[in-house]
């Protein structure tokens, strides 16, 4: 089964700390400390899965998750694995009606953030009788969050619970005592000098008053590469997103207080090069189903966690990256023992060449039993594209997102508003 799960995955073979991690959880409870960007996720549900049985139409694993975010990304690395096991993932942001139904056919796997599942747990929609295995993922965060109590009182409904793995990428001075954890093993893989990433930290002396120009220079050396702006409040995000776009600058926008649905489209945009750059909060410094990015840039100074943690979201997986502190003469970092290498960029020089690709929506999913292959030859046949026109393709239940070339966007969309999709009429329009 392991074989064929990477395969699938087409992952040549695990890393060591996923090797550990199995190991340990064959034999007890387990606590795996790994930096972002490492596999952690893979390497938990390849040791919960043994555990799952297919006869059993019940849940029988639990994933408490602090974000929708993260809850979407697991949910998405199981089903990649083809093991035919029924998941769903419970969050807030939308109605519990659908999900409800959804847990009227329980799946094997159920994942969720600890506020929703405590919610269906208090309404009896789903069983607890046989869930034998728990995991903790981005542990540290969920209490950062204030979900404490939540689960709690989750953990406190699950009786028959016999392995319990708690997943950070920060070590804990003390685990708490209501995660039930009994002799866990620890699997420590964040001071491995092997894991250590290949990053440059440089820093940018900002003028006072003058960030947010400085911070337009560093975008334009940066060109087209990907890159996530880091800023500590929601507001500032704005501030920021106000300056760029009068700049003409595109990128995205990411922070609690949009809606889901806007949340969604912006990281759908930004992994399938749409948006080349994200400004965002903490929110995505960790637990988000986002691609390797090349460049981070610390437009405010962060605590010392969200510091790391911003900063692995480049230089993952043996890839190299380079993150930029953008400093004014009265700030400095007191984490940092010493100011990082500083990087001269040359003043007021050109914006990067816009995205070749453009994003549109298809009003048409999963449910409608719609797959890739079925957009793909239907944009190649009746949309007068080529295959190099086409590119990431993300599929809804409901709807599907494609990139698009931006060159070959409106004459696309006008043909293909006249066709219909496996003998349906669908709405077809660029996404906003």
């Amino acid at each position: 089964m392991l074989q064929k799960i990477l395969d699938t995955l087409k992952i040549p073979q695990l890393n060591q700390m996923q090797e550990e991690t199995l190991a340990a959880a064959q034999k007890s409870d387990v606590i795996l400390l790994s930096p972002t960007g490492s596999g952690k996720t893979l390497g938990y549900l390849l040791s919960v899965l043994p555990r799952l049985k297919p006869e059993v139409q019940e849940v029988q694993a639990l994933v408490l998750a602090p974000s929708r975010e993260l809850a979407m990304q697991i949910e998405g690395v199981f089903r990649s694995m083809g093991t035919g096991l029924k998941v769903d993932s419970l969050y807030g942001g939308h109605a519990t009606n659908p999900e409800k139904r959804s847990l009227a056919y329980p799946p094997a796997l159920l994942i969720g953030t600890p506020g929703r599942i405590a919610y269906h747990l208090r309404e009896e929609n789903f069983s607890t009788a046989h869930i034998q295995t728990l995991v903790l993922d981005e542990f540290d965060k969920s209490l950062e969050y204030g979900f404490q109590e939540d689960m709690a009182y989750i953990i406190g409904q699950l009786k028959q619970v016999d392995k319990r793995l708690l997943v950070s990428a920060t070590a804990m001075i003390k685990v708490p005592s209501f995660t039930g954890l009994r002799n866990p093993v620890t699997v420590n893989f964040l001071q491995e000098s092997s894991n250590a990433p290949d990053l440059q930290v440089k820093t940018v002396e900002v003028q006072k008053g003058n960030k947010l120009q400085a911070l337009l220079d560093v975008l334009c050396t940066i060109g087209t590469s990907s890159s996530i702006v880091f800023c500590n409040q929601r507001e500032t995000v704005e501030a920021v997103s106000d300056f760029l776009r009068g700049k003409g600058l595109p990128h995205g926008i990411f922070h609690g207080g949009l809606e889901q649905p806007d949340r969604e489209r912006t990281l759908m945009k930004f992994r399938n090069g749409t948006y080349r750059t994200l400004v965002s909060t903490d929110l995505a410094a960790r637990g988000l189903d986002i691609p390797e990015v090349e460049f981070v840039v610390h437009f405010q100074v962060p605590d010392q966690d969200n510091f790391t943690h911003r900063n692995g979201r480049t230089a993952r997986m043996n890839a190299k990256g380079t993150s930029y502190l953008l400093l004014q003469p009265e700030e400095k970092p007191s984490y940092l023992t010493q100011i990082p290498p500083v990087e001269n960029l040359p003043a007021r020089q050109a914006l990067p060449p816009a995205s070749p690709w453009e994003t549109i929506y298809i009003s048409a999913g999963k449910k409608d039993k719609v797959n890739k292959v079925d957009i793909v030859g239907w944009m190649l046949q009746k949309g007068g594209l080529d295959k190099a026109d086409l590119g990431r393709i993300e599929l809804q239940d409901n709807a599907a997102y494609v990139a698009i070339a931006k060159k070959k966007l409106d004459k696309a969309v006008q043909l293909l508003q006249q066709e219909k999709l496996k003998g349906k009429k669908v709405k077809i329009e660029k996404a906003m």
